[in-house]
């Protein structure tokens, strides 16, 4: 498997994903706006980017341990 492109720690387990909300005036250049929720797992990855969100403290949260 490989990594995911980007990795975003979030403290709320539903985050907004549009793939260019880092990009000052991007949205022309990213993906319609989905809404994901972070499971049991710790993260969700946007099926449109592959932006991989973590939760803070969540099982994938590598920092947390």
């Amino acid at each position: 498997m490989q990594p995911a492109p980007e990795t975003v720690r979030t403290p709320n387990p539903r985050v907004a994903c549009d793939g260019a909300s880092d990009i000052p005036g991007g949205a022309a250049l990213g993906h319609p706006r989905v809404w994901l929720e972070i499971d049991e797992s710790g993260f969700v990855d946007c099926g449109y980017c592959d932006r991989r969100f973590v939760l803070v403290g969540g099982a994938a949260d590598g920092a947390a341990h």
